[in-house]
């Protein structure tokens, strides 16, 4: 199975992360979500990708957008996406937090 074209950076129980979450099952979007650190100064991981440590950030291979900010994230979604409906928003998890450092494309840190 080839990997979704947008990673989700999020951080576990963040309501602004849950609202691009919800947006992405509700258009039906396939997306891998990438867990990253709690302590805002060690997301080294998302600063590399998005320029920012802020999350939710998306990265969407498909368009070449990266982008940060839940409701712009939503926005954008929903104005490229609004009747997608593909994979019926299954996320691919990474478990475990990976520490500012890049997991493998099987799970592993």
């Amino acid at each position: 199975m080839s990997e979704p074209p947008i990673t989700l950076y999020r951080l576990q129980a963040c309501p602004y992360c849950e609202r691009v979450v919800r947006t992405l099952n509700e258009l039906g979007l396939a997306y891998r979500s990438r867990y990253v650190e709690p302590m805002h100064s060690e997301r080294n991981v998302v600063k590399r990708v998005s320029g920012a440590r802020s999350v939710p950030a998306i990265v969407d291979r498909e368009t070449g957008v990266t982008m940060s900010e839940s409701a712009n994230i939503v926005e954008y979604l929903r104005g490229t996406y609004g009747d997608a409906a593909t994979d019926g928003g299954r996320a691919v998890d990474d478990a475990a937090t990976d520490g500012g450092r890049a997991a493998d494309a099987e799970g592993g840190a």
